[in-house]
């Protein structure tokens, strides 16, 4: 079964190689479902990385490893990505594009109680929804970041700089506690992070196997009610 999928999707490979050398003016209809092709093998080899990347690290892994996880030779592979450096930091960087999108209640409420909420909601949802990427995230911060200080720098920083920004508009007219705005995202991250990357703790410390989606939907509750008691959010309608 490993081998026909992989068949299959070496023919969907060569499709899309045959898009990217042959004729530019080709049908847009034909050029569509090529990058459709490719988008979809791309994102297949993602996830396999992220898993593979989460268990091994960087050093650990191989891209080797990679393509057995997929069912692809390893030259499939380097067709998308040169270097397993090249698709690590993809791994990364998609990660930091999903929490970047979370973040976007801050641009879309001025009210400190929906989008901090909507925030903490979002990041909780990722951690079920994308526990490996976190585990890579984890992994490659604590080994000091060697791959990805551009990433930090570059990308992440002016990001937190912004929120930094909408988190003290809100203290200076009243509607969060006089708190430091980066200890409060940094608070964030660590406590939803917390829940992919240390869910085997959790699983043993609460005796269940996993968290059904009822009992996450429930602590994702107590977790931004805590935050947002924390930070003292008040709505805007409240403070008046």
């Amino acid at each position: 079964m490993k081998r026909d999928a992989a068949q299959r999707l070496t023919m969907r490979h060569d499709d899309t190689a045959v898009s990217e050398t042959g004729n530019d003016e080709a049908p847009a209809p034909l050029r569509r479902r090529k990058a459709h092709i490719r988008e979809s093998n791309e994102a297949h080899l993602l996830a396999c990385a992220e898993a593979v990347f989460a268990e091994r690290g960087f050093e650990g892994a191989s891209t080797a490893m990679i393509a057995e996880r997929a069912g692809l030779p390893k030259a499939n592979v380097h067709y998308y990505f040169p270097t397993k450096l090249a698709l690590y930091r993809r791994v990364l960087e998609d990660l930091f594009e999903d929490w970047h999108r979370a973040a976007n209640t801050f641009e879309g409420s001025d009210d400190p109680v929906e989008a901090i909420g909507g925030y903490v909601r979002a990041k909780m949802e990722l951690s079920r929804r994308r526990p490996l990427g976190s585990k890579v995230w984890a992994n490659e911060i604590i080994h000091g970041a060697d791959h990805m200080l551009d990433i930090l720098e570059q990308r992440v920083k002016p990001w937190l700089d912004t929120r930094v920004t909408v988190i003290d508009d809100w203290i200076a007219r009243g509607l969060l506690a006089d708190v430091d705005a980066q200890t409060l995202m940094y608070m964030i991250w660590a406590t939803t992070q917390h829940y992919a990357d240390f869910d085997a703790q959790i699983r043993a410390l609460g005796g269940k196997r996993a968290f059904s989606q009822k009992a996450f939907d429930a602590t994702t509750e107590q977790v931004v009610q805590l935050v947002i008691r924390a930070c003292g959010a008040k709505s805007p309608s409240a403070k008046n």
